[in-house]
């Protein structure tokens, strides 16, 4: 039994699948089987059950998942404090992030990260912010930087360091009719379509909370993660939506409605239980002093 067997074994299991399972390890997929087959025979069980197209856990490979997720982990903790002494910053620098914080956020951060630690290679992977959280308590990634959930329980068992606040806004198509409107009641506004984040992202919680507290019941024509999308629809008058201030211009207006304030906040998270690499500690108090605005070549006037 070897690691790449395992780190096979468990990209399979997450992606049920072993022709994903070899794209996620920049492997073909003969080699993902061979390596699934060599651990089989080293323990002597079958650890996938193949009908078709669908690839599922047998009971042994269930009893195998924590473990061997023990065993990288502890592995990967043990590689990265021992490097960790040398006091470099270098080696793979795993992150994921949502496309909207990449857009709007990192920039500043990754041009200032790259230029000053050129021995990281920077594995940057896109997807919702809770996908991301996942990720990081999956171990596939260990920093993520997303949109915190507002229920401090919901971030067990991650720890989080808060970097922005993102004040959100109701926003239309600056020639919508509700436009001409300096303030829209609810009714007024729920006879519009909404174009929404999907239902059960953090964002979209926080949303329909705030428009629940003013009575408005959203009639949601479309969903979607991707905040750009969302943007281009409404610009062109499709329906009405909440946004971060920050996407305000190119054809789109603020909406007031009394009484409706929200804000989500925007941070880094990681698994407290696993030893954080020397290029992700240096990666964390770079966005802390970006977003403090003392990061070298930052300036906030």
């Amino acid at each position: 039994m070897d690691t790449a067997a395992l780190e096979a074994f468990l990209a399979v299991a997450r992606a049920e699948s072993f022709s994903r399972a070899a794209e996620a390890l920049h492997l073909t997929q003969p080699a993902v089987s061979k390596r699934i087959a060599g651990l089989e025979s080293a323990l002597e069980v079958r650890l996938f059950d193949r009908v078709g197209r669908v690839v599922s856990l047998t009971e042994a490979g269930r009893a195998l998942l924590p473990r061997a997720r023990r065993v990288l982990d502890e592995l990967t903790d043990c590689t990265r404090e021992l490097h960790n002494l040398s006091g470099r910053v270098e080696g793979t620098l795993a992150l994921a992030t949502s496309h909207h914080i990449g857009l709007h956020r990192l920039p500043p951060a990754l041009r200032s990260y790259t230029a000053r630690y050129p021995g990281v290679h920077l594995d940057l992977r896109f997807m919702a912010s809770e996908s991301a959280f996942a990720a990081v308590a999956e171990g596939e990634v260990e920093l993520a930087i997303v949109t915190l959930p507002e229920d401090p329980k919901e971030m067990s068992p991650l720890e989080s360091f808060p970097l922005w606040d993102d004040p959100l806004t109701l926003v239309i198509a600056a020639d919508h009719p509700l436009a001409r409107l300096s303030s829209p009641d609810p009714g007024e506004l729920s006879a519009y379509p909404a174009i929404l984040p999907d239902p059960g992202t953090w964002t979209r919680r926080l949303i329909d909370a705030g428009l629940a507290g003013v009575g408005v019941t959203a009639r949601t024509s479309f969903t979607t993660n991707y905040l750009e999308t969302i943007k281009m629809m409404v610009s062109v008058g499709l329906g009405w939506s909440v946004l971060p201030e920050s996407m305000l211009g190119h054809g789109l207006a603020p909406l007031g409605l009394p009484g409706l304030r929200l804000l989500r906040h925007l941070g880094a998270v990681r698994h407290p239980g696993r030893t954080p690499s020397n290029a992700a500690e240096s990666f964390v108090r770079l966005l802390a002093m970006e977003s403090a605005g003392t990061a070298p070549g930052v300036n906030r006037s």
